[in-house]
């Protein structure tokens, strides 16, 4: 993974690789050569070149690359320019059935351009600084008004369950090493237990305590990578009361042992 530019990433492959759970953040990835697979709630989208991958929500992940060598460009969402875009235009928005927090399409001819005009920036560092932001401000837009944004919408309108999916996301992101009473998380976002739990698992395809799960583990799993802190250490640091517990989780989310994890940024 390569940046760009504040919020824009290259991210490439040279060989396909194993599925690994990850926790995406909201984002939008073209991509430009090769294959890659993403799972979630239940389905299983494979995504190709020419073809976008849109995440409106920070939700769980099972993804590998089928087909290298493989490369895309990655755009981190600004649900702030997303809000105010939507102020200004809410009444041209168009209505749509719910959708759901991953969508696979094809790209469109306009959001192409755009990808572009941002990429030709990389090497003109001035007009980055003034025109970067409008092309990122014309790309939430060209999202804001695809078929395929209808998430995207319903997430943008205060009293809608997506919104209060993702405050309550934001929360739980927050607070992740805490223990957190799911109950009173549904109240704070204004929602009945029943009716949280059934629209969180929509959204994300977990529960609101295994997402927190998940968020433990990806952090644990940065920590290992980057630190020098033991096993156990690093367990009781992102909120788990037992190394044995955190261990046998850690493996069936990524595949292998923490141990096998650590310290695997310094030795290469």
């Amino acid at each position: 993974m390569a940046t760009l530019m504040p919020g824009v990433s290259l991210l490439q492959h040279e060989e396909p690789t194993l599925a690994e759970g990850v926790t995406y953040t909201p984002l939008v990835c073209l991509i430009l050569r090769g294959r890659k697979e993403t799972s979630f709630a239940g389905r299983t989208m494979r995504v190709r070149a020419g073809e976008l991958l849109l995440v409106s929500h920070d939700v769980p992940i099972v993804a590998r690359v089928l087909e290298a060598p493989y490369l895309a460009l990655v755009f981190e969402l600004e649900l702030s320019m997303l809000r105010s875009l939507y102020e200004e235009v809410g009444e041209a928005v168009p209505a749509s059935d719910r959708g759901q927090a991953v969508q696979v399409a094809r790209a469109p001819v306009a959001i192409v351009e755009v990808f572009e005009r941002q990429l030709a920036l990389v090497d003109a560092p001035i007009d980055a600084r003034v025109l970067g932001p409008m092309l990122r401000r014309e790309l939430h837009y060209r999202l804001l008004f695809a078929p395929f944004g209808a998430m995207l919408r319903d997430l943008l309108r205060h009293d809608s369950d997506a919104s209060a999916i993702a405050r309550a996301i934001g929360i739980l992101r927050r607070d992740f090493r805490k223990t957190i009473a799911i109950p009173q998380l549904a109240r704070d976002v204004g929602m009945s237990s029943s009716a949280f739990h059934k629209h969180f698992k929509r959204v994300t395809s977990v529960s609101p305590l295994q997402y927190q799960k998940g968020l433990r583990l990806d952090e644990a799993r940065r920590a290992l990578r980057f630190g020098n802190e033991p096993v156990s250490s690093v367990a009781y640091d992102v909120g788990y009361e037992s190394p044995t517990q955190f261990s046998r989780e850690y493996a069936r989310r990524f595949g292998r042992p923490p141990s096998r994890d650590a310290g695997q940024a310094t030795s290469g």
